[in-house]
């Protein structure tokens, strides 16, 4: 893997939303593994291999009147990620009390500081629903709770539960890159209760947890959500973000559906989290 090869795309895109989803979906269909959101768009990664020419010839949004989008490209070897991220990577501090920077970064005065590198993986804490996902531990109890973090990308929030006094937590991403990167951030942050894991919902028969965290997107949600809810335990937690403001209704209503109670919403730039209790 370390001879990998990449090709990234820069895009730029106007208006922002709903473009950036509907272009990373239909890259993700094209054969793009990885995507950062950027102030200005959307930065994508498909290995050499796996490009051609033609690849973005079934990106229909890039023909659409309705938004802007140019694009530049160029080879990506493995070995400067870090380089990459070094120009691209600022530190972030949620509510003054936790930072998520890289190791190149000073470190603040917060009460956590977690410290990561991002690489290819989401939930680097830029986003808004990392952000939110954030601002939901830091003022929520986690003490001796058990907790999953699904779709865990740098595995940030798993980091930031554990700071809180969770334990034991599970990790799970079914990519690759985003595995890898969380093993790497859980030991980089010294943490003793982070179980890191490669999969999807398949791998929660018969696990139990006191707090589910699920960033992930509305589709994904929607169709797993009967097996988060059978993963929490009596008066169990669930907290849920990856989607828009116009999606409430029917994430609430697919949770109400299984015997939850929203409790809480929070909102950042028309994206969502919501606090559901058992």
């Amino acid at each position: 893997m370390s001879n990998t090869i990449y090709i990234g795309y820069y895009f730029k895109v106007q208006p922002l939303q709903p473009a950036v989803e509907i272009l990373i979906a239909e890259l993700g269909y094209a054969g793009f593994e990885s995507f950062v959101e950027t102030e200005t768009g959307v930065t994508a990664y498909i290995q050499k291999e796996e490009w051609n020419e033609y690849i973005l010839d079934g990106v229909w949004i890039l023909d659409s009147e309705e938004f802007e989008i140019s694009f530049t490209f160029e080879e990506i070897e493995q070995t400067n990620w870090n380089a990459e991220w070094e120009k691209n990577f600022s530190p972030i501090i949620v509510d003054n009390k936790c930072s998520v920077r890289a190791p190149f970064h000073d470190k603040p005065d917060t009460e956590y500081d977690i410290i990561i590198e991002p690489k290819m993986s989401f939930g680097t804490g830029h986003h808004e629903t990392t952000h939110m996902m954030i601002q939901y531990i830091l003022k929520n109890d986690f003490k001796d709770k058990s907790v999953l973090d699904m779709g865990c990308g740098t595995g940030v929030l798993a980091i930031l539960t554990e700071m809180k006094g969770a334990k034991p937590i599970d990790a799970i991403d079914y990519d690759n890159w985003c595995y890898l990167n969380s093993l790497e951030n859980v030991e980089r942050n010294n943490c003793k209760h982070i179980t890191v894991l490669e999969g999807d919902a398949s791998l929660l028969l018969g696990r139990h947890y006191d707090i589910v965290i699920a960033n992930i997107n509305r589709n994904i949600l929607l169709n797993d959500m009967e097996t988060y809810v059978n993963t929490l335990n009596d008066k169990g937690v669930l907290f849920l973000s990856g989607f828009y403001n116009d999606d409430i209704s029917i994430i609430n209503t697919k949770c109400e559906t299984y015997g939850l109670k929203h409790v809480e919403t929070l909102q950042r730039n028309n994206w969502v989290a919501l606090k559901f209790e058992k």
